[in-house]
């Protein structure tokens, strides 16, 4: 499923909340976009269009909207299309990048060294 960045900033607002409306999901978003009530709408009817959300109830007029599709189900290809562009497709180059210049702390490391360690065995 192709979505652009705004249909996915809607879709990861449903996935914190497990259920929203179209007001509320405006209402989240307003705070650090600004963006009208119908755009909004337009994109949760899309997404909607498109299977990722569905409807899960009505309070009055008010639709309730919750995602269909999981977050992991959208990272991968996400992930897959970022290292393609920024890593020439290289994972290795990627995890390079957040070694050498990201700010990692020690729980950060053991996170890492935990999913090596499982890797190998």
């Amino acid at each position: 499923m192709k979505l652009s960045e705004f249909e996915l900033t809607v879709l990861s607002l449903l996935w914190q909340s497990k259920e929203s409306s179209a007001p509320e999901i405006h209402k989240n978003i307003s705070k650090t976009r600004k963006v009208t009530y119908s755009t909004v709408k337009t994109i949760v009817d899309r997404l909607e269009k498109k299977g990722a959300i569905k409807r899960t109830k009505n309070k009055g007029r008010t639709i309730f909207y919750a995602p269909t599709v999981q977050q992991s189900a959208t990272q991968k290809p996400l992930v897959q299309k970022f290292i393609d562009k920024v890593f020439a497709g290289n994972p290795r180059l990627l995890m390079n990048h957040l070694l050498q210049e990201e700010k990692l702390n020690q729980k950060d490391l053991d996170f890492l060294q935990e999913i090596i360690n499982k890797r190998k065995s």
